[in-house]
């Protein structure tokens, strides 16, 4: 049976009851449309025979309590897709929660693909299906309904099963090592927080204008800057489109900026567009030895298309091969360096990956392996 709380003795009673639990299912209910932080709302936590749905938002709430359980060693934290529940959580306890097992990624190393759903997930190895009605309700209205404390209870309840048979399938196959290694990543708190410095790179500019990125990289930091002081949607202060055309045109004055596509009148003229143009100002006045390298050109040489096209047929091979998502053996950019650098610092190149794939990898790349096909498979050919 699941319980709405909204009581703070009430969840202090039942996070006590859970530490004695081996491990705990979460999930998240936030709302992050307005705010540049996530708002948590609800909060779902079942132990092995109760289910719980916390009111984050009732009247006197004291959720110091689930800061505790998350932070019990004693007690694994089982999420789907964990990230953005441990930011929220990293945001207002100040730590993240430990141990935690993430079923998505689990699920990668246990071979259902790139980003396994939550829904595939629990049809496949639970039996059940999902109700989505209730996916895009809005959270932070009050009361709750019936309908949205049971759609949110129904997370946690299958997340169980899925937790206990992914398990149970890593266990056999002798992975649980090769998860553990991956949840070591998410309880890096750095992980979870942009400097304001390095917003420039997710914007992934091509340009190999230093000054161009100069400019770009201020004005994408003064953003970031700016929309973590007063809490709001980077994208409502200035659109990713628009602050390129910023770092292009490199605006001098109020009008100069206002001309400038998705950027209005009021915000060129008032305190914000002050403090855009000011640190566009500054990185035009940069020396040359103070403007940001190429993105790509930090990489040396570029890369050969015709190994980076092998690098990815040896990655679908040794994914096939060992029954484990590619995405979670290397991306895209991670061939890029493997074609470009002699033995870049890739997580592909340490751990269980550097195994299955970072060592044939490295072969290929000195000519100590080929590929060849054996019937409907790749076959490797290893070379004198």
């Amino acid at each position: 049976m699941t319980r709405l709380i909204t009581d703070a003795a009430e969840l202090a009673a039942l996070c006590e009851r859970l530490r004695a639990e081996p491990f705990v299912t979460v999930d998240t209910e936030f709302m992050r449309e307005r705010t540049y932080y996530p708002e948590l709302c609800v909060v779902q936590v079942a132990g092995e025979k109760e289910v719980a749905v916390v009111d984050a938002l009732a009247e006197g709430m004291d959720l110091a309590p689930l800061g505790d359980l998350l932070a019990d060693p004693a007690v694994i934290k089982v999420f789907h897709a964990a990230r953005q529940d441990v930011e929220i959580f990293l945001l207002r306890f100040g730590a993240v929660p430990a141990p935690i097992f993430d079923t998505q990624i689990a699920a990668m190393v246990a071979g259902f693909g790139d980003q396994a759903s939550y829904d595939s997930l629990v049809r496949s190895l639970a039996g059940q299906s999902i109700d989505k009605a209730h996916r895009f309700s809005d959270w932070s209205a009050r009361p709750l309904s019936e309908a949205q404390i049971a759609y949110a209870a129904a997370d946690v309840i299958h997340l169980r099963v899925v937790y206990r048979k992914l398990r149970e399938k890593l266990l056999a196959e002798g992975r649980l090592d090769w998860v553990a290694q991956e949840m070591d990543a998410l309880l890096d708190p750095k992980g979870y927080v942009t400097e304001p410095e390095e917003a420039w790179e997710r914007l992934r500019p091509k340009s190999n204008n230093r000054r161009f990125l100069a400019v770009l990289r201020a004005a994408a930091s003064w953003r970031e800057a700016e929309a973590q002081r007063i809490d709001i949607p980077r994208g409502r202060l200035v659109k990713d489109e628009s602050l390129a055309e910023v770092a292009a045109s490199a605006p001098e004055t109020p009008d100069q900026l206002a001309r400038i596509r998705g950027v209005s009148e009021g915000f060129a003229r008032g305190k914000s567009g002050a403090g855009l143009l000011a640190a566009i100002a500054a990185a035009k006045r940069l020396p040359e030895g103070e403007l940001p390298a190429p993105l790509e050109g930090r990489r040396g040489a570029g890369a050969s298309p015709a190994l980076v096209s092998l690098l990815k047929v040896l990655l679908a091979a040794a994914s096939e091969a060992h029954n484990v998502a590619p995405r979670l053996l290397a991306d895209s950019e991670d061939l890029e360096r493997l074609a470009s650098e002699s033995e870049p610092d890739l997580r592909c190149l340490s751990g269980w990956r550097r195994e299955v794939f970072g060592e044939d990898a490295l072969a290929l790349k000195s000519g100590k392996l080929a590929l060849g096909v054996a019937g409907r498979r790749v076959r490797l050919i290893r070379t004198a």
